[in-house]
């Protein structure tokens, strides 16, 4: 084999080991996600999360939190994600007991160039069928790893939840749970307490509380936390003028899930200067709470340095282009009347959604939709109807010039359906696709062709 073929197939091997996942709520398509720690390095927005699995008698407790390695997955315009692969397994780390299933919520910071991940787990020593929890660290040149696990855990570390920070002084600190808040700070090796834990204190005494993230704004410490105010956890927050506290609550950043997902766990960053809030839910579980999505939105600060409360959209973050596929079963508003969305395959949720209108003049909005790239002509969309149907398609209102106009074939089965685009759009539009029929109509997805 020459050496041309050979790059040829190396390059060709690279493309396929790289898995890209274009969706808004939740973020990733192809496997649960819990617990999202996101970060900017550079130009990209990385994200850690935990890794939900399904347990069975052989693997984990059936029923519960299940999780044996981590992921990373990076994107440089929130829309598209590219999958990085396992940065941290159980079985590799010299501490963790190598059948605990037990690797929760992470953390990672950037430090003179190297990148340090920190992670609980149940060690090899742990006398107490799993409960007991101690935070190790793992590091590597780059955020995407390859990373190597420290030998033994941070000493003097009981709890779950990692969370590091380093101010503006280069003191970094770090967070984590276990019942209470606690807090302490790190050495510059990053691997070792320098000083007492401190147990953060003035924080809510009912209820349980964990999963600590701290940022800094304009001088304000931020200490956001889940907590269980009445049945299931929602998003607080505390501020301080100190990282080591004391904090005042001050507010909640998300209510309690609508739908009763127990857990939250949350990041907030700064990216292209606008905020925005990551967060987790079971869109891919609704009956089963252990197994759930990363999600991201918006979040805003009132003048006074307040945060605005953020309601969790589908729609989530990011500019979709309108040459990609534009799944708008993410929508961003729907008619009162006549739309709905249902999983495309029940046993496999993986698959995603569908829009499904059984109404005329039932309509759905897809927000911020870029269209300029040159040359889009036509429009085409995965649909199907038993009984065939019309569908419209604008990006000036629901009243405004109809930009295309498909005809939908009676059918069972789905159909890529093509259309001419009648007005062209320029720039970034919100798109609208309104039902001209009563007979039903499921769409999966939309997208515009040259």
């Amino acid at each position: 084999m020459n050496d041309k073929k050979q790059i040829l197939i190396i390059l060709v091997l690279i493309v396929l080991s790289i898995h890209y996942s274009f969706a808004q709520n939740p973020l990733i398509r192809d496997q649960f996600t819990a617990d999202p720690s996101a970060r900017v390095f550079g130009d990209k927005v990385y994200v850690f999360p935990s890794h939900d699995i399904l347990a069975t008698e052989e693997r984990g407790r059936k029923g519960w939190f299940c999780m044996e390695d981590y992921h990373v997955f990076s994107s440089e315009n929130l829309t598209d994600w590219e999958d990085h692969g396992v940065i941290v397994t159980q079985n590799k780390v010299p501490w963790v007991r190598p059948n605990s299933y037990s690797m929760w919520a992470p953390d990672c910071i950037e430090k003179d160039g190297k990148y340090y991940f920190y992670f609980p787990s149940t060690a090899k020593d742990t006398l107490t069928n799993g409960r007991g929890f101690t935070i190790g660290v793992a590091i590597a040149d780059q955020p995407e790893g390859p990373y190597t696990p420290e030998s033994q855990p941070i000493k003097g570390v009981k709890g779950i939840d990692p969370n590091v920070f380093i101010d503006k002084d280069g003191q970094a600190y770090m967070y984590w749970s276990q019942g209470n808040i606690y807090v302490a700070k790190l050495k510059d090796n990053m691997v070792e307490l320098d000083g007492e834990v401190i147990t953060i204190d003035n924080l809510p005494t009912k209820g349980l509380k964990e999963g600590p993230y701290v940022f800094e704004r304009n001088g304000v410490y931020y200490l956001t936390y889940p907590h269980v105010e009445n049945k299931t956890e929602r998003l607080e927050y505390a501020i301080s003028d100190n990282p080591l506290g004391p904090f005042k609550v001050t507010g909640v950043i998300m209510d309690e899930s609508p739908t009763g997902c127990w857990t939250n766990h949350q990041s907030i960053i700064n990216f292209k200067n606008h905020w925005y809030l990551f967060y987790h839910h079971n869109d891919y579980s609704p009956s089963f709470d252990k197994a759930r999505s990363i999600r991201a939105d918006k979040l805003v600060f009132n003048p006074n340095g307040t945060i605005q409360k953020v309601t969790p959209t589908l729609r989530g973050i990011g500019i979709s282009q309108a040459a990609n596929k534009i799944e708008i079963d993410r929508y961003s508003k729907l008619s009162e009347q006549g739309t709905s969305i249902t999983f495309i395959d029940t046993t496999n949720t993986f698959k995603g959604w569908k829009t499904v209108f059984n109404k005329q003049n039932a309509w759905i909005q897809y927000n911020d939709v870029d269209f300029d790239k040159e040359g889009i002509k036509q429009v085409k969309i995965k649909a199907k109807s038993s009984k065939g149907g019309v569908v419209q398609v604008n990006t000036e209102g629901l009243s405004g010039k109809v930009i295309a106009e498909i005809n939908i074939p009676a059918t069972e089965e789905w159909t890529e359906i093509t259309a001419k685009i009648n007005t062209k759009s320029k720039g970034i539009k919100d798109l609208f696709i309104q039902s001209k029929t009563d007979n039903p109509i499921e769409i999966d997805w939309i997208t515009f062709e040259q």
